[in-house]
């Protein structure tokens, strides 16, 4: 089976079987997601939040950049992580759902910890003056190499990027594509291979997630 494949429904329940389990209010979003958006798909879910919050907890990350918010469920699983007097900063300009993550955030234990921006993330990060530690980057893929260009300067040494969707379903694999969005995520995917400022790996789960570390 190729790494585009779905996987199928057993080899799934498996996989989330032998993970930590999700908090309950990540299975009450996710729940909620599924009822009331019309891309659910958009939601990390299970297995990649579980991703989220593994790799914040190993860095205990003081300040957290995520560009794109959807409902929240990969902000609450980074939240996980922060170290005491730590900051997410989540950013979304999709004004008409921010009703979920709000109510969400509200319930959540990191409540006070979760700085929730709705605008342009390539306006509201550039107002920011903070140094990050961690930044997630799920939002419309025409900006990935924008964002990245954007953030990378503000990245401490040692903080760890992850970007979500960088293998867009195989379609990186094309060598002429006609997409604009496949030429920029193969183009990001080449910018950060090459960027001897990065150590780096794609990670094979779900849609692909790009791992990069800086030096």
């Amino acid at each position: 089976m190729s790494f585009f494949e779905e996987l199928s429904p057993e080899m799934d329940r498996y996989l989330e079987f032998h993970a930590s389990e999700e908090p309950e209010i990540l299975k009450k979003l996710r729940r909620e997601t599924y009822q009331k958006t019309t891309q659910p798909h958009m939601i990390s879910g299970y297995q990649q939040g579980r991703l989220l919050s593994i790799v914040s907890k190993l860095i205990s990350p003081n300040n957290i950049l995520e560009i794109g918010t959807f409902t929240g469920y990969a902000t609450l699983s980074l939240a996980e992580g922060l170290a005491e007097n730590g900051t997410i900063y989540t950013i979304d300009k999709n004004e008409e759902l921010a009703y979920l993550p709000e109510k969400y955030f509200k319930e959540s234990e990191f409540s006070s910890k979760i700085n929730f921006i709705k605008g342009s993330a390539l306006e509201e990060i550039s107002k920011l003056n903070v140094e990050w530690d961690l930044v997630f980057i799920d939002a419309d893929k025409h900006n990935y190499i924008n964002y990245l260009n954007l953030i990378k300067p503000k990245m401490k040494s040692g903080a760890v990027l992850l970007i979500d969707n960088v293998l867009w379903y195989g379609k990186v694999l094309e060598e002429n594509p006609t997409q604009e969005s496949t030429k920029i995520i193969k183009e990001l995917n080449e910018l950060i291979a090459q960027d001897t400022d990065f150590e780096n790996l794609i990670l094979p789960l779900r849609d692909g997630i790009q791992l990069a570390r800086k030096k």
